[in-house]
Order: C-alpha cells, then structure tokens, then sequence
C-alpha cells in the first residue's frame, strides 16, 4: 500500500493489506471487523487484557483477526497501515514506531471517508472545545425539518463506519468530531464546517493549546461552501484564515448580536441570516426567534446560529430552520431543568465537563449555589472563578482536584461560602445536594456545572447527572410530603 492521498469521491483498495488496529472498545472493534471483511489482513493490540478485552478478542478471533493483548507497544511485522481509536495518545510508542517505518495512521473517521463511494453524502461537520453534541443534533433536525435523508454521525454515538458502509443511503450528514478523531483524519474535506469555539481541554493529550487549536482547524480543510466561525471567539476566526478550502469557500460568522454581512446574529430576540441571502449588506433573513430554542440560554442560542448556518449553506429554506430548533430536543444532562423545590431550581449540567462549559452555563443564571469538582484534566480554574464571582451564593466542592477549585475562588471570590465534601463514593452526591439545599434561597439555582471530568468518581457524566436528578427527586417528594411511588410522575 501506498501513501498517496485518496480524493472524497474515491474508496480505497485494502484487501490483503495488513493492518494494525491499535486499542479494542468502541471503534476498535467495529474497525477490525470492517478491515476484515474488506480482506485485509487485521492484527489487533490492546495494552490491557482484562476479562472484556479477552471477550472482545474472542469474538474477533472466531473470524479470523488476530489479537495482541497486554501488548500496545510493539508494532507487528510487516504492518502497512494503522488504524487507531480516538484516544491513543500521538506520542504512544506504537506510533513513533510506525512513523519511523513510514506507516500511516489513520484513525476510525479517516478510514471511514476513505471509503466513502462516488456520490457519497456530503459532511456538514461541527467541533469545538463545547457544544458539538448539541449543535450537531440541531442541525439534524434542522436538516430533516427540510425533507433530507439525514442523520447525527461520528462523534455523537453512531459510528461512521456504519453509515458510510451501510444499506441506508442519506443526501447529507450531520456530523460530530472530537479534537482526537480531527487529529488522526488528515484527508477529510466537508462540505462545510464549524467550530464553535475553542478553550483549554485536553491538553494532556495534545500537549499544547497551540496542537489542540490546530487539531481542531483541520475541520475547515477543504470545505467547499462555507466555514462557520465564533465572531466572539477570535482564534475561531483565525482557524479559518489558516484553513485551505476550496475556492468560493466562505467564512461565515455567528454573533449572539446584531450581525454584519455574512453573520448569523440576533436582533430583537429573531434569529436572522445576513449571510445566505442577496444583498447582504443591506437585509436580513429571519429564522427563528430565541424561544424556539431549548433551553434559551445564550450558549445555546449561539449553538442554535451555528446549526443554522451550516443548513443554509446546504441551502435549506428559512422555514426548515424554525422547524427543526422547535422540533429538537436536548440530550440528557445538558442545563436541564430537574425540579423546583421550595423555590429554588435545581439544573443538571454534568455535561459541562471542562471550565468553559461551565462558564457559559454559569453565565445563565444569577444567584447560584454551585456544585462542582471531579477531574481537573491539567485546567486551571481563576478565570471561571473571577468571572462567576459575582454570581455565586456559595459552592460545594467534590471529587479528586476540588482543591483546585476551592483555591481559585479563594482567590477570586472570597466573599463566597465554599463547602467541601471529603468523601469520594457516589453517594457524595447525595450529600453535595442536601448541602446544597441548605445553603440556597428563594429564587436561586442549585447548578451542577462540575468543570471537571466525572470518572474519579463516577461511571462517566451520565451517571454523574443521573444522581443529581435522583437526590434531587428525593428532596422534592419530601418537600411535597410524598414517599417514592406514591402519586408522584418522575418524568
């Protein structure tokens, strides 16, 4: 095999070619099985072998893959290409090695552009550090609400694997990718693009915000229509002046104000489009109005822009617009309102994993008790805690690297009360709540905004959010004097 670059409209040849698959899990496994029905020869390594990876490697060995585990180092003789899961690090030793022999990497999304057909649907791709699982579902809806044979692909749970090789055929896709699956996709080329926004996360994987921006700006490389930017957000806007697109290729700003020409903005509380129409510099097209949105809060209107921007440039009408934003809703643990109880509201954000989601959820609200902590992931928290300063009743503080943030209002927001819990089993969350509780009055928000990562404490967010609601739920039957079961909807 060689390394010469493969256009969008052709699939590549892998039969007989020896691949390594590098991690089993989520993509690994669906990779090995694709490569090996296309013919190739598969070797996967894993560097565990715990009993789900024996099981793992069992189904694969029953077709015919070979599997290495307890050894993710070592590259297997005579490999040709390397297919990797999202999250193997670029400096693992498995790489270094096959970029000394000259093997590609390729990682699960680039295989499967690789193996697009000629008149594959187009990708209307979105990233960004937040609001990518969110944005990208929008504009599913958005893209259905027109009449399109869609779906929200990738990053979002549905492998692209799947659809690329699928029976069901779509007229174009919605798809969601992470920092990770843009870093091993070098020759992906959507229809157009956005990036939401960008701020410090996962830089112990990328190493330097400098890799981790230019991760993400891989996204604009090659959109032929437009590439969709944060006008709030300047190094958004410079991942599009670095970007080689195709010639006619537009940069499209979105704007929570009023926009200029070739923005998507708000005036008035309407969702207007001064960037798909004529004479732009002198109208605008209205889409929506913000309360279609759900919820309502401003990063969410930003991601609703986005979502619109990218439809118009596959030309959707104005009205498929409103449709979808009214049609769509919110995944689970994402500023959803649980219950109000006594007067206070209590929000599941779990999903705000990193300081800047949690700034912009933060940002909706004005008097706040926050429940937040877990695993820092190498951030810092003084921004988030001076700009939220102002906003805070009090805080309680869980998980491994609370300290962190404890020390960062300390310095910040002094004035704010600032309880930590101690104890790390899941039931701490049942605690964080009752404290919670306690310290909040009339007309606040008990906001789970964490700005960290879940698993020191928990399975993943899900869970984490999952046992918000739960205690939450718990403080409401009490509060209306109803034990569980007894005459109460939990919906």
């Amino acid at each position: 095999m060689t390394a010469a670059e493969h256009g969008p409209e052709a699939a590549v040849e892998l039969k007989d070619v020896r691949v390594t698959v590098a991690g089993l899990g989520v993509s690994g496994v669906p990779a090995a099985k694709v490569l090996h029905r296309l013919g190739a020869q598969v070797t996967v390594v894993n560097a565990t072998a715990g009993d789900k990876q024996r099981a793992e490697a069992a189904e694969l060995e029953a077709l015919g893959v070979t599997v290495r585990l307890g050894d993710g180092d070592t590259l297997p003789e005579g490999t040709e290409l390397v297919v990797t899961s999202p999250g193997w690090k670029p400096g693992s030793p498995l790489f270094v090695a096959a970029e000394q022999a000259g093997v590609e990497i390729w990682g699960d999304v680039e295989l499967a552009w690789r193996l697009r057909q000629p008149g594959a649907a187009p990708w209307l791709a979105v990233t960004g550090t937040n609001g990518k699982t969110t944005t990208t579902r929008m504009l599913a809806a958005i893209l259905a609400a027109a009449g399109l044979r869609t779906a929200a692909v990738g990053n979002i749970g549905v492998s692209l694997l799947d659809v690329v090789l699928g029976e069901q055929e779509y007229d174009v896709l919605a798809v969601e990718l992470s920092s990770y699956q843009l870093h091993w996709a070098p020759s992906i080329r959507p229809h157009s693009a956005a990036v939401l926004n960008l701020a410090p996360d996962h830089l112990d994987w990328h190493g330097s915000m400098a890799a981790y921006a230019a991760d993400k700006g891989r996204i604009y490389h090659g959109n032929t229509v437009a590439c969709v930017y944060n006008a709030a957000d300047p190094e958004t806007e410079r991942l599009v002046r670095e970007a080689d697109v195709e010639e006619g290729c537009r940069a499209i700003g979105f704007t929570l104000n009023a926009p200029r020409p070739s923005e998507f903005g708000v005036v008035d509380g309407i969702l207007v489009d001064r960037a798909f129409v004529e004479d732009r510099a002198h109208r605008a097209q209205e889409l929506a109005e913000t309360a279609d949105v759900t919820p309502a809060a401003p990063h969410n209107i930003a991601n609703a822009l986005a979502a619109a921007a990218l439809a118009r440039a596959y030309g959707v009408p104005p009205a498929a617009v409103r449709e979808g934003l009214r049609a769509f809703t919110p995944d689970a643990h994402r500023i959803a309102e649980v219950a109000t109880v006594d007067g206070v509201t209590y929000v599941d954000d779990s999903k705000a994993t990193n300081t800047h989601a949690a700034e912009a959820s933060l940002a909706a609200y004005d008097s706040i008790v926050w429940l937040a902590g877990g695993l820092a992931k190498g951030a810092e928290f003084d921004e988030l805690a001076a700009r939220a300063a102002g906003r805070l009743r009090a805080a309680v503080l869980f998980g491994a690297d609370r300290a962190l943030i404890r020390e960062a209002l300390a310095r910040h927001a002094p004035q704010v009360p600032v309880t930590e819990l101690e104890r790390t089993d899941t039931g701490a969350m049942s605690a964080a709540v009752a404290l919670a509780q306690e310290l909040a009055r009339p007309g606040d928000t008990v906001l789970l905004a964490p700005a960290c990562a879940s698993m020191d404490m928990f399975t993943n967010y899900n869970q984490r959010g999952e046992m918000f609601a739960d205690a939450v739920r718990v403080l409401d039957r009490a509060s209306a004097g109803t034990s569980p079961g007894e005459g109460r909807d939990e919906d």
